[in-house]
């Protein structure tokens, strides 16, 4: 981003900085990193209950008669099965599988579909959406402006809210602490909660309501942690334009029956068995970052430290023959070889401490 041009600001940026937040740019937008501390906002949302504001995301609004034809055609899982209320995860696909995204869409109604983007892709999706709608009786409306978004997470989340909330991947329109939102059972922690989508002039109070019982502001960084505790992809990191969803490990949302765009790529490599495979680990020692090589031909995506397991974290692409469980990995941090070991995602569960 050159100087000359201006950071994107949320609805809540007032409240981030009466919270002390440290904030940051992220995807072109001035976003909150940590509040009292990273550790303490991870164990709060593990524990209890946080909140994150992810309105740098971005939403799609996909309408009309041939609406969830024309997802089928872009989305690698299979739409149709999805019921009105519902919501579904599915990756963005080039015609050579490359991801361009990954993508929760929820089902307003028969002929009704909200997409959700990733802040730094929104641009590329929604033109990608324009460019196929083509052919079918669908409308594609970018409605990123129209809406806030609160990610309230954590097993006491639902308990704090209050009401009657969706179920888990479930989405349904209805009032939350006197807001009117599109309530979503669906979060990025590994942990039960939801996401609040509201109109950006009542984010605010959302917010103090929230506040008021409890719940505990999360910035970019314990989001971070606890995704990668959680074994969930972060595009740009984990996910990208030169790999497919079956070497990425997201198979499951994968049904090339559909004949979405990319489907054929990905049976391809579905059938061949991948070269290289995405994998969960856990350092000996120290901590490996984005970038790191892994010996034998592979690379570390994404990195940290754990904090409910105290000890170095990460995940990874690796040559299938290394993917296994219990296979030690040697990674090169800045110079020095540290030991890895493969192990299942999650990396963390509640069982693990």
């Amino acid at each position: 981003m050159s100087p000359a041009e201006t950071l994107h600001r949320t609805p809540l940026y007032d409240a981030h900085v009466a919270a002390g937040a440290r904030l940051v740019e992220f995807a072109g937008w001035e976003m909150p990193v940590q509040y009292t501390g990273v550790r303490e906002e991870h164990v709060a949302v593990r524990t209890a209950a946080g909140m994150f504001d992810v309105s740098h995301m971005g939403q799609i609004e996909t309408s009309g008669p041939q609406a969830t034809a024309f997802l089928q055609r872009l989305l690698s899982n299979d739409v149709e099965r999805v019921a009105v209320g519902g919501a579904q995860y599915a990756l963005l696909c080039r015609e050579d599988g490359g991801v361009l995204d990954d993508l929760f869409s929820y089902r307003l109604a028969g002929d009704r579909w909200l997409t959700v983007t990733n802040a730094a892709n929104h641009a590329k999706d929604l033109a990608w959406f324009q460019a196929h709608a083509d052919g079918f009786d669908a409308t594609v409306l970018d409605r990123a402006a129209d809406f806030a978004m609160l990610a309230v997470q954590g097993p006491a989340a639902r308990e704090l809210i209050g009401g009657d909330l969706p179920s888990r991947m479930t989405a349904a329109p209805g009032a939350v602490l006197g807001v009117d939102a599109l309530v979503c059972g669906t979060g990025y922690t590994g942990e039960d909660g939801v996401e609040i989508l509201c109109a950006p002039a009542d984010a605010p109070t959302l917010w103090d309501a929230l506040l008021e019982r409890g719940v505990v502001p999360a910035g970019l960084a314990a989001r971070d942690t606890l995704r990668l505790e959680a074994g969930f992809h972060l595009y740009g990191n984990d996910l990208m334009e030169s790999r497919d969803p079956i070497s990425g490990g997201l198979g499951w949302a994968v049904k090339e029956d559909t004949g979405f765009i990319g489907s054929e790529a990905c049976r391809a490599v579905r059938e061949a068995g991948p070269a290289e495979r995405f994998v969960g680990f856990v350092m000996k020692e120290g901590i490996a970052r984005h970038g790191n090589p892994i010996a034998g031909g592979g690379v570390v995506t994404s990195g940290t430290m754990s904090p409910c397991l105290g000890v170095g974290i990460g995940l990874g692409y690796v040559p299938a023959a290394q993917a296994e469980v219990g296979t030690e990995l040697q990674i090169d941090v800045r110079g020095k070889r540290r030991t890895a070991t493969v192990v299942k995602r999650p990396i963390y569960t509640k069982d693990a401490e």
